[in-house]
This record gives structure tokens, C-alpha cells and sequence, in this order.
């Protein structure tokens, strides 16, 4: 079965809310720029190997704003509303 056939038949499953998250993340990677960054330690590859394989099955990346209040309720202090 081609690749096409199988989005196809994916697709056709989803509830139209699961359709519209699968529309902004194919839009969310036309519009990623192309990773110029060459990760040099051994740290940086695992750490860059990670995030693309998290970018890859579809984990969506937290900006600032929510990384700040993850930490907030992780930690249970104070949020900024």
C-alpha cells in the first residue's frame, strides 16, 4: 500500500477536531525552516537526536510562555495568570 493510500485511510478514522490537529501540523512543518544547526558534542547530537524524534511522532514543541507555566505546576509555585 502506498504511503498516500495509508494517510488516506488514516485519515478517514479521525473525528473532524483530529483531522483540523493533523492540517496545523502539516502546516507547522511547511512552515519549519530547514535546520542549519549542526549539533558538536556528544551531548548536543543525543539531546538533537531526541528532539527529532520527538518533532517526528508528532510531540509539539512548548513556548515559552507554556514551558513557564509547565514549571510552575510541576513545581507548584507561583504563576503569572
Amino acid at each position: 500500500m502506498a504511503r498516500e493510500e495509508q494517510i488516506l485511510e488514516r485519515w478517514r478514522t479521525l473525528t473532524p477536531e483530529k483531522q483540523q490537529q493533523v492540517l496545523e501540523f502539516v502546516d507547522s512543518l511547511q512552515s519549519e525552516p530547514e535546520s542549519e544547526y549542526v549539533p558538536q558534542t556528544p551531548l548536543a547530537k543525543k539531546l538533537w537526536e531526541i528532539r527529532t524524534r520527538a518533532l517526528t511522532s508528532g510531540m509539539r514543541l512548548l513556548n515559552e510562555t507554556e514551558i513557564e507555566q509547565e514549571l510552575a505546576e510541576r513545581r507548584g509555585g507561583y504563576c503569572e495568570s
